[in-house]
């Protein structure tokens, strides 16, 4: 299993998703990050006191798939996430060695 991390601009993160559970990926994790992506636009950075630098608001999107579908899902991410900038985002792979349910049995 991996763990697949991108991290998107926030225009992109619907279609991201959209294409992702047509393909039947449903576990899905985002969050709202601020990040040092390229802004789209001039208004769409903001500086940041705790970086001393330009931030943008980003989304964070999260999901666990077998080894196999690594490819499948970085392809779809990559492909749906362009802004038309040269870099429009990063996705990180990392192995996952365990996944446990959290259900109500012991």
């Amino acid at each position: 299993m991996k763990l697949i991390k991108a991290f998107l601009h926030h225009v992109r993160t619907p279609k991201v998703v959209q294409v992702l559970a047509d393909a039947g990926y449903t576990n899905i994790t985002l969050q709202d990050v601020k990040g040092m992506l390229k802004p789209i636009t001039e208004d769409e950075g903001e500086f940041s006191r705790d970086t001393t630098s330009l931030v943008i608001s980003e989304a964070r999107l999260s999901l666990v798939v077998a080894d196999d579908k690594v490819d499948e899902v970085t392809s779809m991410i990559r492909a749906t996430g362009r802004v038309g900038q040269e870099v429009s985002g990063w996705i990180y792979v990392s192995a996952v060695e365990q996944v446990l349910p959290i259900d109500g049995g012991a």
